[in-house]
């Protein structure tokens, strides 16, 4: 006998809420929170601090918070503001938001990022050009806050392509990294090779025109990216590595050709490698203008399918229910969800009672302090206020 609509809602809601391992972690949900970036780390030395710490833990219920995007090195930093894994004041730093995660019974993985072209001479070691795959001129504007007399946003300068010599210093920059996150207290890492940044400049062939092993056949531009895995499973062992794709979208105005061909192809590969999940992005207004979101759940639906060796996780401007939907349906294991995790620190409970859900305050996404960081009521306060109203 089929069930009814609010029988089917429930099915979702019980399946988003059901418990999930991943490599050797046991996860108590499928409501994953989603890299953020937030722009509140120290200029200077790009370090998190307690206030971090305290927003982290606000949202340690979610069955995995990936961290916002963390800098492998000083040339990886491509907004004001974002922090780092590279130094021991940065482990130190992070340790005390892992700390924090830990003890209210949460697991976070470190998101290991390098924005290759999608930066500015002024965050480069020496002011020198950013770098890229390839000779690159990314469109749009280098978010520099008040870093820059021309700031906040002033134009991308031209990037440089890397040597086969620099290729290899950047493998080695993420070692580093990897070693530096679990020093600091992380469960686990996830590559970011997704968004347009170096990694996907890699992958996606409007930027990537180099004549040696790292570009030309899809093969050749998905290489670094499984090197880089390796390196990390070296480090770290393979359950407790996250990969992110994104087929489309992200700053700079880079696209891949094929990017069926392409993003399946580097599932297929990924998944080879045994790691602990593979996290893709669809088409959004966040990362893109939002347009072919019916081609994009279809390249998911194909990347889950040949990634069949871990957990999958989707992301793109999911609601609750049709996250539900996904996971009935078998098109991912986990969801990531991001801003309605700036909003709503206890989404898993929101989730659990199908709401309210606080708005979000897009004027505080970036930069600033506690407000719109740390201040969204959770139901229990809520609860609490009316009570003693």
């Amino acid at each position: 006998m089929p069930l009814d609509a609010s029988e089917e809602k429930l099915t979702q809601k019980l399946l988003l809420l059901s418990s999930l391992t991943i490599g050797k972690t046991k996860m108590e949900n499928r409501v994953f929170m989603a890299p953020l970036t937030r722009s509140r780390s120290t200029a200077d030395k790009q370090l998190q601090t307690p206030l971090h710490a305290l927003y982290y833990a606000q949202r340690a219920s979610a069955g995995l918070i990936v961290s916002e995007a963390t800098q492998i090195s000083q040339q990886g930093q491509g907004y004001a503001w974002t922090p780092g894994i590279y130094t021991e004041e940065q482990v130190e730093s992070w340790q005390v938001v892992t700390d924090a995660v830990h003890n209210n019974g949460g697991r976070i993985f470190c998101q290991l990022w390098h924005v290759g072209a999608i930066s500015h001479s002024i965050f480069q070691p020496n002011n020198q050009a950013p770098v890229s795959a390839s000779d690159f001129q990314p469109k749009g504007e280098a978010f520099v806050g008040d870093l820059h007399p021309d700031g906040p946003t002033i134009p991308h300068p031209k990037a440089r392509a890397l040597s086969l010599a620099e290729i290899e210093s950047l493998k080695a920059d993420y070692r580093h990294a990897a070693q530096c996150a679990k020093k600091a207290g992380f469960d686990g890492v996830e590559l970011h090779a997704a968004n347009g940044y170096l990694l996907d400049q890699f992958i996606r062939s409007s930027v990537n025109k180099r004549d040696d092993q790292y570009g030309g056949s899809v093969e050749n531009r998905v290489r670094l990216v499984l090197e880089i895995i390796d390196i990390l499973v070296e480090e770290l062992g393979a359950e407790n590595i996250g990969v992110r794709l994104s087929p489309t979208g992200g700053p700079g105005g880079s696209y891949d050709h094929n990017p069926s061909e392409t993003y399946t192809y580097a599932a297929k590969a990924i998944a080879q490698k045994k790691v602990a999940y593979l996290h893709v992005i669809r088409p959004n207004n966040h990362t893109g203008d939002g347009s072919g979101q019916e081609d994009g759940n279809a390249l998911l639906i194909k990347m889950r399918k040949v990634f069949n060796t871990g957990v999958f996780i989707a992301n793109g401007e999911f609601s609750p229910q049709e996250a539900g939907e996904w996971i009935e349906q078998g098109h991912a294991d986990a969801i990531a969800f991001g801003r309605l995790f700036i909003a709503n620190p206890d989404l898993p409970d929101r989730i659990g009672n199908q709401g309210p859900y606080n708005e979000a305050n897009e004027d505080t996404y970036y930069g600033g302090g506690a407000q719109g960081y740390v201040d969204y009521p959770t139901l229990s306060k809520k609860a609490s206020a009316l009570n003693n109203s």
